[in-house]
């Protein structure tokens, strides 16, 4: 049985300030809610006040991205070993990260695996642009950068998978339960071509794209979805809690 993930991403918004008040008041809308594993990756600069004001809560921390190499002269990155005393998890392949910053399925897999040798769950992220879902190669593009993204890593027990289909991301325009349930579906086929059934099977797959409050329990209710990459919505200290308790009840 997989537990489901439930992922705030609060990309480059909050202040300091900001940052342990909304974390405050994630800890205290999820206080009680079992079954879920809540996670808010805050900009880095807020990792430690974060961690201050999550302290004794059942919240999990995470960071937005981190570097594939392990340490050297590489101006404002964040290796895997700075970030494993921080957070648990780390987001990786955001498709803010490819289309702005050039990442490519050979980054996200290099990333990966930095990740995993210092201890970090990914968030490994997936999915395709408008042109690509209307051209119908959706699930074959999807299902190749699975299969680049993991490539070369052994060992996935650690990692979870986020179907973000890009022209859904930030925009309001959300993928219905059926698609998130097909290409999440499609996702976990890869993983088997890739590892085994049995691996296949413990890879949480979570939805991103305009999650809020009002639609998680559709997609809660896919039976391959196990939880949401949260962008917008993280923002809102009530309306979180409510994509977690969605899940909870799906659990």
């Amino acid at each position: 049985m997989r537990t489901p993930i439930v992922a705030g991403n609060w990309k480059m918004n909050t202040t300091l300030a900001d940052a342990s008040a909304l974390a405050r008041a994630v800890a205290d809308g999820v206080n009680g809610i079992d079954g879920v594993t809540t996670v808010v990756c805050p900009p880095s600069v807020s990792l430690v006040p974060v961690s201050m004001a999550l302290s004794g809560s059942n919240v999990f921390i995470g960071a937005q991205d981190v570097s594939a190499e392990p340490q050297g002269a590489h101006t404002g990155e964040l290796s895997a070993d700075m970030l494993s005393g921080l957070c648990t998890y780390v987001i990786i392949g955001h498709s803010e990260r490819r289309s702005m910053y050039g990442e490519d399925d050979f980054t996200t897999a290099a990333k990966t695996t930095t990740a995993l040798a210092a201890g970090l769950r990914p968030i490994v992220c997936v999915g395709e642009s408008l042109d690509v879902r209307e051209s119908g190669d959706a699930n074959a593009f999807v299902a190749s950068q699975v299969n680049g993204s993991l490539a070369g890593i052994a060992d996935i027990s650690q990692v979870a998978i986020a179907y973000e289909p890009v022209w859904a991301i930030g925009t309001g325009r959300a993928a219905s339960p059926e698609i998130a349930q097909e290409m999440a579906s499609t996702i976990r086929s890869a993983v088997v071509s890739m590892y085994s059934d049995k691996a296949a099977d413990g890879v949480p797959v979570l939805y991103g794209g305009s999650v809020n409050a009002d639609n998680a329990a559709s997609y809660a209710s896919a039976a391959d979805v196990d939880g949401a990459l949260v962008g917008g919505a993280a923002l809102d200290g009530n309306a979180f809690p409510g994509i977690v308790k969605a899940f909870a009840a799906s659990a």
